[in-house]
């Protein structure tokens, strides 16, 4: 028995190992990809950081510039905007690599939802840090650099402003991702785009709330970022009605997938099929029943059943105490 099972052991390590290989393999691409996108913006890292800082600059007294406080600043700030970009920029390759790895084990239902939604999100990230950067930060940046006191100079620290920056772009770019989220409840059956509708305020106050955590402090990029996200929520509820899943159609597959799992996993013992069958004489055989033809019982179908359970209990009993032999004692009186 040991002989026999030490193939299908050694085959289900070799299974293992060869999806531990591939994610490794996997996991190098993405890090090399980061890597290689990383030393190319690296000699560029002077005009990146012009074109984020465009925003405030352009709002700042004129003969004004921006500061380094720190002794490894002017290194090391445009070195973590260099390797923030290469992520941001490297995210479709990514998301591309952990699909291939991923999509051999879905099923083909799954696979047709699942990639246009990686697309589809992907896509939105990048638009919410697009209307950070266009729209966000013009309105930010003209409040801000408008409130500085008089005789106080407005000098902001570049690593303070990077850290600012990446901030709002990574809040819009998760922000955006609400359609989705929005479509994935529904799709997996969590809740009905009729109830998302009923807590309608609940979302409201919650993405306001989100906002004053993923935002600086301050009131006008709170705003800007529950607003969007509010309208998003509204949108994904739209598309979610295409996403209702069919609960027939799910339960025959799972039903179907039930007896098939059954047919080709159960073991049979003591003989082959055709002697267990017979074995089992003594209970009524019953036809299987369409799951769609399946409906409660009454409490007065439910009263009788348990009655002619009840009754069968009972004449089991009777035949036992039948074919009970007599007590030794009892015969040797008789």
């Amino acid at each position: 028995m040991t002989e026999q099972e030490s193939p299908k052991t050694v085959d289900g390590e070799m299974s293992f190992i060869t999806h531990l290989l591939e994610l490794r393999d996997r996991l190098l691409r993405m890090v090399l990809s980061i890597i290689i996108i990383f030393a190319v913006l690296y000699f560029y890292s002077s005009e990146l950081f012009s074109y984020i800082s465009g925003p405030l600059l352009k709002y700042m007294p004129k003969g004004s510039q921006m500061s380094a406080v720190d002794v490894a600043s002017p290194f090391l700030t445009p070195f973590k905007l260099s390797i923030v970009a290469s992520m941001f920029l490297a995210m479709p390759y990514i998301l591309y690599q952990l699909w291939g790895f991923v999509a051999p084990g879905l099923y083909q239902k799954e696979r047709r939802m699942a990639a246009p939604l990686v697309v589809v999100s992907s896509a939105l990230f990048y638009i919410g840090m697009a209307f950070a950067y266009y729209v966000v930060f013009p309105l930010v940046f003209v409040f801000l650099a408008g409130q500085a006191l008089e005789g106080v100079a407005y000098i902001p620290d570049i690593t303070r402003y990077l850290d600012f920056v990446l901030t709002l772009l990574f809040a819009f770019g998760v922000a955006f991702q609400v359609p989705i989220a929005t479509i994935l409840v529904v799709w997996t059956g969590m809740v009905s785009p009729k109830q998302l509708t009923e807590k309608r305020p609940y979302v409201i106050v919650g993405a306001f709330v989100i906002g004053m955590l993923l935002t600086p402090p301050d009131f006008i990029s709170q705003t800007l970022l529950a607003v969007p996200m509010w309208l998003l929520f509204e949108l994904g509820i739209v598309f979610s009605r295409f996403y209702v899943p069919n609960r027939d159609e799910d339960e025959d597959e799972d039903e179907e997938n039930t007896i098939a799992a059954t047919a080709t996993s159960s073991p049979v013992t003591g003989g082959d099929s055709e002697e267990v069958t017979s074995n089992d004489t003594g209970h009524e055989e019953y036809e299987p029943v369409d799951i769609n033809d399946f409906r409660p019982m009454t409490n007065e179908e439910m009263d009788a059943e348990m009655d002619r359970i009840d009754a069968e209990m009972d004449a089991m009993d009777a035949e036992d105490d039948d074919q009970t032999p007599e007590p030794e004692d009892t015969r040797k009186d008789e």
